[in-house]
């Protein structure tokens, strides 16, 4: 493993009390990977495909950043909650920033820690963006994910911290859910200039409601798809072109090409179509979408492969392919989307199991941040 003396304040710009250094462990090879072989796979990738990283991890995000092939990073619930409850000083810096901000500008209990919520998830992202040239995705705290008014008041108010903290919110990628009522938010935020990133795309219906209605990105999960069709047919493998999950992102890829859409397609969280050690099938299956969000386990496997890479998505070529008529005339209702989620099982499940999962660690950390509120 490399390794790193890392000051808190490089990355909080907050002073930590007796603490000079701190500490860490680096992740991965990454840099030193891609800086031996030029033509790896990540750089070939990078190439076709615009490279986000999934962690929440500074180390790592800057190690990878640093290889001039990451421009974006992204969050989720369990990244920050990780961070804010893991005892190290760089975190814990924000923790009691976000703490001690909310406590200054909220009343009530409840109010402190919903602010000190939002805060610390902007604080993470903050030094996130230090260290990434381009997008930073925050998540409105997925317990909102079926209330369209709280989650505009949460999404305005975490693109106000990032303002107040000199963050353009052009820089932002505020995620939702792809509930109706996220995608009905999502509608507001876009006319208003804050531009979202749709999470939790499993359906067809999700993914063309989302770019009907504006949405700027979405983040189909292929793997997740996988998991499903694997549990409900008994296969193990796929020959990755035909692995439902990648079916699916091309799918939408290949709409959104021939209707026009500018809507982004970012696929994450990834399985190995064809079993154990084949752990890029999926994202090589889909080389050439618009962007992808990988963790920083694969981006070492890709910074380590030397073999030839082939772009398989083109946009003429999708468009061309696609053989799905507009639907809906271009404007999707609340009741069409709803009977196209009641008939599509794998979105529906993998949804609600996929936001348990976010509320799951959101409610660790709720329970974290009041803990620490009666000890201060």
């Amino acid at each position: 493993l490399n390794r790193h003396w890392i000051s808190p304040q490089v990355f909080t710009g907050l002073h930590v009390p007796g603490s000079h250094r701190t500490y860490r462990p680096g992740a991965s090879h990454a840099r030193k990977s891609v800086a031996a072989a030029a033509e790896s796979c990540l750089s070939q990738l990078a190439k076709m495909t615009t490279l986000s990283i999934d962690t929440g991890d500074l180390s790592v995000i800057q190690e990878y950043a640093e290889t001039g092939l990451i421009t974006d990073a992204t969050t989720n619930p369990l990244f920050v909650s990780k961070a804010g409850l893991s005892g190290d000083p760089v975190y814990v810096a924000f923790v009691e920033d976000a703490i001690a901000y909310a406590r200054k500008s909220a009343s009530t209990e409840d109010d402190i820690v919903e602010l000190a919520m939002d805060k610390l998830a902007v604080n993470l992202g903050v030094a996130i963006s230090k260290l990434v040239p381009g997008y930073i995705s925050t998540e409105v705290d997925p317990r909102l994910s079926f209330n369209k008014e709280e989650t505009l008041r949460r999404a305005r108010r975490i693109i106000a911290l990032y303002e107040e903290a000199g963050i353009a919110r052009s820089r932002v990628l505020i995620k939702l859910a792809a509930t109706w009522e996220g995608i009905a938010a999502m509608k507001e935020l876009e006319a208003e200039g804050i531009t979202c990133n749709m999470t939790l795309v499993f359906g067809f219906a999700q993914a063309v409601a989302a770019a009907q209605y504006g949405a700027h990105l979405i983040s189909p999960f292929p793997g997740r798809v996988l998991d499903f069709q694997k549990k409900l047919s008994g296969q193990d493998a796929w020959k990755p072109e035909e692995d439902p999950g990648v079916v699916a992102v091309r799918r939408m890829y290949a709409y959104y090409k021939r209707y026009g859409h500018d809507t982004i397609c970012m696929p994450a969280s990834w399985r190995p179509s064809r079993g154990a050690g084949y752990d890029l099938d999926e994202i090589e299956a889909l080389a050439g979408v618009d962007r992808m969000t990988i963790p920083p386990g694969l981006l070492e496997q890709l910074a380590k492969g030397d073999y030839a890479l082939e772009r398989k998505l083109k946009p003429e070529d999708c468009a061309a392919e696609c053989a799905d008529n507009e639907l809906f005339g271009g404007a999707m209702s609340e009741a069409d989307f709803r009977l196209l989620m009641n008939e599509d099982a794998c979105a529906t499940e993998k949804t609600a199991e996929g936001l348990r999962a976010f509320i799951s660690d959101t409610d660790k950390l709720e329970a974290g941040i009041r803990e620490k509120l009666k000890a201060m």
